[in-house]
């Protein structure tokens, strides 16, 4: 076995976007190859953040495994990302010491994984409900993944919830969500979808909110207002207005709740033979995935009055829901806990190095 650093070799950037076609059916790959390699080529606008160093783990001229390990100045954590591997504990544990030895020469203390080079861009390890597909946003790996990283050493450090929420019709009561939505309306609050033509200052609003927000989670990372728009851009061909919700008090932004129609791993693989079957889903979806929630502290209680805000177009619709990756103690773990129909679990792991 052998540890082959990929740099900008073309053949072996090929081998490391193409690993997950070996592993993944084409159903449940969730890798999107072109941004992969946007990365190892160091033209993704996030790649100027982070130096990024990738690995390919070859047993005989087959790969086996690969992983990268991203830095940034000034942290003394290193991030383990991008990891795939086949179901070999002599192949993982010969994956993990190398990985190991690559973060001790960069005088870090402690790894932290699975994190693909941002909070932006994917992280955390899926642990359970693989007998069901894929939503969008997802992040999604083998089963096995798990007993990989606890066999090299390392204990899971922060734990996360995804909830699936059943199709509820226009008959549908919650009175709690309910009345808390007729207060913040009474007391002058607007809420209400974006804009096909307002996206663009939308996102500039949901930034100012989301860099104070999210700025105590683990492994988030700073980004200019600039580089976020430019992530977010690629959004507004796949949402669907309606079901993103923009909270307005005195004119200012003070919430927000994005969601997705769920296109499975679709948007992700997509070429021009995808645009009309991904233009149906986005008009006739079969659920719809609720990525992003955020509200200003000041405004206490307004996110039950945003998640009603959404649940009355899902009643009009009468579809089902999933609520997406809630960090253990946010108080959105537990809305309408009645109402959902299963729990995904994933979870980050760390390794100390001191």
């Amino acid at each position: 076995m052998e540890i082959v650093s990929v740099g900008s070799d073309k053949q072996n950037i090929k081998r490391f976007t193409d690993l997950p076609k070996k592993l993944y059916s084409k159903k449940d790959n969730m890798e999107s190859p072109s941004q992969m390699k946007s990365l190892l080529e160091k033209t993704h606008p996030l790649s100027k953040y982070f130096d990024l160093d990738a690995y390919l783990i070859l047993k005989g001229e087959e790969t086996v495994g690969r992983f990268a390990i991203t830095t940034y100045e000034e942290d003394p954590i290193a991030y383990l990302g991008f990891f795939e591997c086949v179901d070999d504990k002599e192949v993982s544990k010969f994956l993990f010491e190398e990985a190991e030895k690559i973060a001790r020469g960069k005088k870090k203390t402690k790894i932290i994984g699975p994190v693909d080079a941002s909070f932006w861009l994917k992280y955390r390890l899926k642990i359970n409900n693989f007998d069901m597909a894929p939503y969008t946003g997802e992040p999604y790996n083998k089963d096995y993944y798990l007993s990989l990283f606890e066999n090299s050493g390392y204990k899971i450090c922060e734990h996360y919830t995804s909830s699936a929420f059943r199709s509820v019709g226009e008959d549908y009561v919650n009175e709690k969500f309910e009345t808390r939505y007729k207060e913040f309306l009474a007391q002058g609050y607007r809420i209400e979808s974006p804009k096909t033509e307002e996206y663009e200052k939308a996102v500039e609003e949901v930034y100012t909110l989301i860099t104070e927000l999210y700025s105590d989670f683990p492994i988030y990372k700073h980004l200019s207002k600039e580089d976020f728009c430019e992530m977010f851009k690629s959004y507004k061909t796949i949402m669907n207005m309606s079901m993103t919700k923009m909270a307005y008090y005195n004119d200012k932004a003070v919430g927000f709740y994005i969601s997705l129609p769920d296109y499975g791993n679709r948007v992700y693989h997509a070429g021009l033979l995808d645009i009309p079957g991904i233009l149906k889903t986005r008009k006739h979806p079969d659920k719809y995935v609720m990525l992003y929630m955020g509200v200003d502290q000041k405004h206490r209680g307004l996110g039950k009055a945003l998640v009603y805000s959404i649940m009355k177009e899902l009643m009009q619709n009468g579809l089902p829901s999933i609520g997406a990756l809630a960090r253990d103690g946010k108080v959105t773990q537990t809305y309408a806990e009645e109402d959902k129909t299963s729990i995904y679990e994933y979870v980050l792991l760390e390794y100390p190095l001191d």
